[in-house]
C-alpha cells in the first residue's frame, strides 16, 4: 500500500499469527524488537534505504517500514466429566517481534535528531499494534476459557467449537490494525508527518 505525498510512504503492516494449538511452554509474553539495518547521511537517503531494505511483508512481498510479527503458542488443559468435556484452563505465551530500521552509520548531529524523532514515533506506532493483539490474546481467554462441550468425553468436539472464537478474535484484531493504519498514514497522518519531518530537513 503506497500513498503520494511528494513521494512514496512505504507501508506499515502488523498481524502475522502463527497459533499452535498445545506447548509445553510456561505463561509468559515477550516484546522484543529486531532491527533491519539501513545507510545514508541525510533524511532522503535514509528514508531511500527503508524503501530498499525494508522487511518484505504481505501477499505480495512488498518492502515496509516496519513490521509487528507475533507467536502465540497454549497449553490448555481440557477435562472430561460427566460425558463432556470443559477447557479448565488455557495458558498462553505469546511473543511480539517489532522490526524496526537503524542506521549502520553515524548521523550528522541535525540529521541524528531528527531520526530520534522518527524512530520514536514509529515505535510507539508499533507498540500500538502490540497493544491490539495483546487485546486479542485477552479476548481468546475470555471467550474459550470455561467453555463446555456436552457428550464429548474424548475432548474432540470442544477443539473444534474453540476454533470460531480464536478466528473472531483474530479477524478483528487484524481490522483493528488495518483501520489504525489507514488514519495513521493518511493525508495528516502521524506517519505521514513524521516521514516529512525526516525528509524535508535535508
Amino acid at each position: 500500500m503506497t500513498s503520494r505525498i511528494g513521494f512514496y510512504v512505504l507501508a506499515l503492516t502488523a498481524g502475522v499469527t502463527a497459533l499452535v494449538a498445545t506447548t509445553p511452554a510456561t505463561a509468559k509474553t515477550i516484546e522484543q524488537e529486531k532491527p533491519y539495518a539501513i545507510t545514508g547521511t541525510t533524511g532522503a537517503e535514509l528514508y531511500a534505504s527503508i524503501g530498499q531494505n525494508g522487511p518484505e511483508a504481505g501477499r505480495n512481498g512488498g518492502r515496509v517500514i516496519a513490521h509487528t510479527f507475533f507467536k502465540l503458542t497454549w497449553r490448555r488443559n481440557y477435562v472430561p466429566e460427566n460425558g463432556g468435556c470443559t477447557l479448565k484452563s488455557a495458558t498462553p505465551t505469546l511473543i511480539i517481534t517489532y522490526t524496526l530500521p537503524k542506521p549502520a552509520n553515524a548521523l550528522p548531529p541535525p540529521v541524528q535528531k531528527r531520526w530520534d524523532i522518527f524512530i520514536e514515533g514509529l515505535r510507539r506506532h508499533e507498540k500500538v499494534h502490540g497493544d491490539h493483539i495483546k487485546a486479542m490474546l485477552a479476548r481468546i481467554e475470555q471467550t474459550t476459557i470455561g467453555v463446555s462441550v456436552a457428550n464429548d468425553p474424548g475432548c474432540q468436539k470442544i477443539r473444534q467449537q474453540i476454533q470460531k472464537p480464536l478466528s473472531d478474535a483474530s479477524i478483528a484484531q487484524r481490522q483493528q490494525s488495518r483501520d489504525f493504519d489507514r488514519v495513521e498514514m493518511g493525508a495528516g497522518g502521524e506517519i505521514q508527518r513524521l516521514i516529512l519531518e525526516l525528509v524535508n530537513g535535508d
